[in-house]
């Protein structure tokens, strides 16, 4: 009988953790191996245990599911991470790619598509929620094609070509750090930006600022 795949749950709600523990436990080839309820807790539950795929919920108090996923990335290269978020927010999905997140899925998604993505992951594979999947596809553009902002990104744009970091511009418009990191990562998608100064640059170029 093959190893079992060994898993690091990453979740704050207590009632959330035990339905995924129980689901994943079910299954002969997939076995819980620690649990956390932060991205700090779960640094440390990696430095305690042999875990093959953590389970990371985006939207963890303090350092977030994101923030979590590139320290993982950066610490322990071989962990998969499968990335849970009850949204399918486009700059979400991108964020948590770029960060280094092999496999994204919904909270409300049928338990099958959660171990698909836990399987896929451990097996270095990549892995969409089908319900998200559009989302990159639709950041695939022709060159000088951006899509339209919102009022809210055009807000964060401003005050990004004015060379404010993230945690000025969050206090500025009263959201959390973590939203404005979303903002930014779609702005340099909606750009085609490869970064700040650049997203600024070409927002004034086309007018936007």
């Amino acid at each position: 009988m093959s190893e079992s795949i060994r898993v690091l749950l990453v979740e704050d709600h207590a009632f959330t953790r035990d339905g995924l523990r129980a689901a994943l436990n079910l299954e002969s080839d997939l076995r819980v191996v620690a649990e956390a309820r932060s991205g700090e807790e779960a640094l440390e539950q990696l430095a305690a245990h042999a875990v093959d795929v953590a389970v990371v919920d985006i939207g963890l108090p303090g350092m977030d599911g994101i923030q979590t996923a590139a320290e993982i990335r950066a610490r322990h290269p071989a962990v998969r991470i499968v990335m849970l978020t009850a949204h399918d927010l486009r700059a979400e999905v991108l964020a948590a790619l770029a960060s280094g997140a092999d496999a994204y899925c919904l909270k409300g998604a049928r338990p099958d598509l959660l171990l698909l993505a836990v399987r896929a992951a451990a097996a270095g594979s990549a892995y969409l929620d089908p319900q998200v999947a559009h989302h990159v596809l639709g950041s695939v553009r022709a060159p000088g094609e951006h899509s339209p902002l919102t009022p809210r990104e055009l807000d964060v744009l401003r005050l990004v070509a004015d060379g404010l970091p993230n945690r000025d511009i969050a206090q500025h418009l009263g959201i959390s750090v973590s939203t404005v990191k979303l903002h930014v990562q779609e702005l340099l998608v909606k750009l085609q930006a490869a970064d700040r100064t650049q997203a600024a640059v070409k927002a004034l170029r086309a007018g936007l600022l």
